[in-house]
């Protein structure tokens, strides 16, 4: 009886883990390495000592930028592998060419306790995201019209 129960405590507790990373996994490459990148610099941040997994995408943004390229804006959750802590919300803005990020201009990351971010905090981040494009010349590029 004692085996038995064990083996359902595990086999939960694998089914669940399995289950955690399902939203991560139907993330498209391009993202899945927009949050790597952010989870890595949480857990080489000194002041974090906690590890965090991705929960879910609240807002996507993407615009063209030619020859294959494009900017992207993802905001998304994470939560800590252990619980009970708070939820960590956090943006990050790069540019991507064939499926990788670029260095220049340098991607932007935002995370912060979701319930210490402000309306003020919000702009910001859709402000470096818009910045990011109007200093590549996204928009004059695509306002140009054929005579």
């Amino acid at each position: 009886m004692a085996a038995g129960l064990l083996f359902l405590v595990c086999a939960a507790a694998v089914l669940y883990s399995a289950e955690a990373w399902q939203p991560y996994n139907g993330l498209p490459e391009i993202y899945k390495k927009g949050v790597n990148l952010v989870r890595r610099e949480l857990t080489t941040h000194s002041k974090i000592r906690h590890r965090y997994q991705f929960l879910k995408s609240v807002d996507k943004l993407e615009t063209e930028s030619g020859f294959d390229g494009k900017y992207i804006y993802h905001h998304f959750l994470l939560k800590p592998t252990i619980a009970p802590q708070l939820l960590i919300d956090c943006v990050i803005c790069y540019k991507a060419i064939a499926n990788q990020i670029k260095g220049k201009p340098e991607p932007y990351v935002h995370c912060i306790q979701r319930q210490r971010l402000t309306e003020e905090m919000k702009k910001t981040r859709l402000g470096h995201y818009r910045n990011m494009i109007y200093h590549s010349g996204a928009p004059t590029l695509l306002a140009l019209t054929a005579n």
